[in-house]
């Protein structure tokens, strides 16, 4: 087994390496079986990146702060003409 754990580990290094440089998982893992890579053995390569991956990750404790203000228009004061007075001036 530890051969094949050999060959994982080189299939994750490789993804880990492709995703940096802007790869998405989906493209690397249709690459890898279209090269001959067992389905298999790139589904756990692709599992232990986003594990490492996880890991790595900040973890935010902070929740944003949502402000609200309401803005009124400037005109939002002034009585509103009817059609008929607007259009012939009255």
């Amino acid at each position: 087994m530890g051969r094949r754990e050999d060959y994982v580990e080189k299939l994750t290094r490789y993804v880990k390496a492709n995703l940096k440089k802007g790869y998405t998982l989906e493209s690397l893992k249709w690459a890898l079986v279209n090269q001959g890579h067992s389905r298999l053995e790139v589904a756990k390569a692709i599992e232990r990146v986003e594990q490492e991956l996880s890991q790595e990750a900040p973890v935010l404790n902070t929740k944003p702060e949502i402000k609200y203000e309401v803005l009124e228009p400037e005109n939002a004061t002034a009585e509103k003409k009817p059609f008929w007075k607007r259009l012939f001036g009255k």
